[in-house]
């Protein structure tokens, strides 16, 4: 387990696959991510929420399957 605090990790982007509406956002930190090998993600709407921190590797094949249309919303 990775003990830097997830909330103060700088540089979170929002996904370019977030609605535009305001809904659906999700951000990731990419500099965490690099120092770290855990990817943190969050919704941007609660940004003191709870953090997910997902295995790089995980992370990878998750962004993989969005860009090839291989996961769709209910």
């Amino acid at each position: 387990m990775n003990n830097y605090p997830l909330h103060s990790a700088t540089g979170w982007v929002k996904s370019t696959y977030s609605n535009g509406d305001g809904g659906d956002c999700l951000e990731w930190a990419p500099a965490a991510a690099r120092r770290s090998g855990t990817v943190p993600v969050r919704d941007s709407k609660t940004p003191y929420g709870p953090v997910l921190a997902i295995p790089a590797h995980h992370w990878s094949s998750f962004v993989t399957a969005v860009k090839h249309g291989e996961l769709r919303a209910p």
